[in-house]
């Protein structure tokens, strides 16, 4: 009842709003030729001025005096009306007509369709209802208002921590983790699920950070397929091809035959294969002359590899898995000052703010090596 009241008062106030102006008379307006008569009198008046003066002659004064009074008496036949009454009393009325429909047609429709007798629902309320019956807006403001009450409540950020990684907010995810490891412990599926937040939240760079993460996971659950997965990705992401096909066809080979995660390791692996077939390297005869040489000799074919790669990528700096192996055969030599110049052009040909270029700093940083040197 209390909803129909404030309905009829509101509508009653934006009624008169409207209805109030609409009914006061507008001034009238004489259109009975008065104001023209009027005008054709001083006109006679200044005729008679000018012939008392000479200015113009008896003859032609009486023809304008004739015109005159011709035009006097067509006006006085005209007659008149007052306008602003009865021409404004039919637009007015079309205007007082519609403002009432409004409401009238309002309230019908909405009493036929609407629930006016349906009570609110305050947000407590909402949040107290079934979770199934709930949208997941209102499932998150329900794990988050607990989690205001209840802080140390490790299991409902666990809950909350992959709910925020579904709706893309991955910085909150990380802390979620972070919580719920810290009041409920470590193990494999959470640290995992940290390191996926964290690689996430860098734009998909598999950051020194996040591999701690999931090397963490590994050692509390050896196996886990999520942290197997992003560590062999992570060797991918330095260039490490190779390793990581051999990785993840390691990972493939140890999975259940209804593990979720076949297809993306079987995707993985095409694409590592089709990344190695596709980059230049050793072939099998150097790498069994690489066998039998001396230490020297090896050193001085990797030395040579090496700087026909850089001459490579001085032709062709657009080629971000040529830097990064640029960058790890350096160190690897021990030649950290070219390491850090190879890097320092790498992410200038990248770009430092691109994908590639965080992946190639990402690399740096495993190797001991900022941007910022």
């Amino acid at each position: 009842m209390l909803f129909w009241v404030i309905a009829a008062l509101l509508t009653l106030g934006a009624s008169l709003a409207v209805l109030l102006p609409l009914s006061r008379r507008g001034p009238t307006r004489a259109i009975d030729g008065s104001h023209d008569v009027e005008v054709y009198r001083d006109q006679l008046a200044e005729l008679d001025r000018d012939a008392e003066r000479g200015l113009i002659q008896p003859a032609e004064a009486e023809q304008a005096r004739a015109e005159i009074a011709r035009r006097i008496l067509k006006a006085d036949k005209a007659g008149g009306v007052a306008t602003g009454t009865a021409l404004n009393r039919s637009g007015r009325a079309i205007g007082v007509a519609a403002v009432l429909a409004v409401p009238l047609v309002s309230w019908g429709i909405y009493a036929a369709t609407g629930s006016p007798d349906l009570p609110s629902q305050p947000l407590a309320a909402r949040l107290d209802k079934n979770p199934a019956d709930s949208s997941v807006d209102e499932l998150v403001a329900r794990a988050e208002a607990h989690l205001v009450a209840n802080p140390d409540d490790g299991k409902g950020w666990e809950v909350l921590a992959p709910i925020y990684a579904r709706l893309g907010r991955y910085d909150e995810a990380v802390t979620a983790y972070r919580n719920a490891i810290r009041l409920s412990g470590a193990d494999g599926a959470r640290q995992s699920g940290l390191g996926e937040a964290i690689a996430v939240a860098a734009g998909g760079a598999i950051t020194v950070e996040a591999q701690e993460a999931f090397k963490r996971a590994l050692e509390l659950e050896p196996g886990q397929p999520k942290a197997s997965f992003f560590l062999a990705s992570a060797l991918a992401q330095e260039g490490k091809v190779a390793e990581a096909e051999t990785a993840w066809q390691a990972m493939l080979a140890s999975l259940p035959a209804d593990s979720n995660w076949r297809e993306a390791v079987e995707q993985a692996i095409t694409e590592a294969g089709n990344r190695l077939a596709a980059a230049p390297g050793p072939t099998q005869q150097q790498i069994d002359e690489a066998a039998s040489m001396s230490d020297e000799d090896r050193n001085a074919m990797i030395e040579t590899m090496v700087a026909g790669l850089d001459e490579k990528l001085r032709q062709n700096p657009r080629d971000p898995e040529g830097w990064t192996r640029l960058v790890r055969s350096y160190q690897v030599l021990g030649r950290t000052d070219e390491a850090q110049e190879a890097l320092k052009r790498g992410l200038v040909a990248l770009g430092e703010g691109t994908d590639d270029g965080k992946r190639l700093a990402d690399v740096a940083n495993s190797l001991g090596l900022t941007a910022a040197e």
